[in-house]
């Protein structure tokens, strides 16, 4: 089995992440995600399709005392999850099963955050992916909005709700948001200064009723290019992805230093 895993380093490699070598391999956005989950330590929070257990993971290593749960459908994916929260010394209780029909021990329990890195493809988009585990965490069987409702109902009244996700699904983001939650904000993500976003982070509070805000975005790459071997990550994306700095939720400031 350790023949078709390798095993990975996140936030400057205080991680390792043992994840399929074929199949869905997790880069920078649960590492995003988990910078963008404003939770303070002691807080319970809910991950909704874990994967390996990245996003999950940084949140715990940079948030002490987290009482963190995660689902996730793919029964071979939530054992690895298991596996790398107990080789890194992290508390997380993974949940196999499915988000829109939780097991027994999720229901009626409510959480302070709830975040998700939701499929990126509608089903029926583009070209089916040959690795099944890959085709399950990039296109939707769940609908999108199924996913922001499941959200939402394990979420205590004041909760919040944090997203990353495509750009072109905003749209699809809001009307799912529309009359159950509030005070959202949105971080564009984008590869380099005066690209158009390709990501957004989005955050919503559960009973909230600030207006909408759009925020600063946040650039990860330095230069107009890619121009040499190795890391060309602006200041704040290296804060967030070696350092395990928190993504801010300023009108300005896209990261705190930690």
């Amino acid at each position: 089995m350790t023949d078709a895993l390798t095993q990975d380093g996140f936030l400057g490699g205080r991680l390792r992440i043992w994840q399929p070598r074929d199949g869905y391999r997790a880069a920078t956005d649960p590492v995003l995600l988990a910078a963008a989950v404003p939770a303070l330590p002691g807080q319970r929070v809910l991950e909704l399709g874990c994967g390996v257990g990245v996003a999950s993971l940084c949140l715990a290593a940079r948030v002490p005392d987290l009482l963190s749960v995660a689902i996730e459908r793919q029964a071979d994916y939530a054992d690895l999850a298991r596996r790398n929260a107990v080789e890194n010394g992290l508390a997380l209780s993974v949940l196999t099963g499915d988000l829109v029909a939780p097991p027994p021990a999720l229901k009626g329990t409510e959480f302070d955050h709830v975040f998700a890195n939701p499929p990126f493809f509608r089903a029926g988009d583009g070209t089916a992916a040959r690795n099944a585990g890959r085709e399950g965490a990039f296109r939707e069987e769940t609908p999108l909005a199924s996913w922001i409702d499941a959200g939402l109902r394990r979420l205590r009244p004041g909760g919040w709700l944090t997203l990353i996700h495509l750009t072109d699904r905003l749209g699809d983001i809001l009307t799912a948001l529309q009359g159950r939650a509030g005070s959202v904000a949105i971080r564009p993500v984008a590869a380099r200064e005066g690209r158009g976003a390709q990501r957004v982070i989005v955050k919503a509070r559960k009973t909230g009723r600030a207006p909408l805000r759009l925020l600063a975005p946040l650039i990860l790459h330095d230069g107009p290019r890619h121009i040499a071997d190795g890391d060309d990550f602006t200041a704040a994306a290296h804060a967030i992805l070696r350092d395990g700095a928190p993504i801010g939720w300023d009108e300005t400031v896209p990261f705190r230093a930690p």
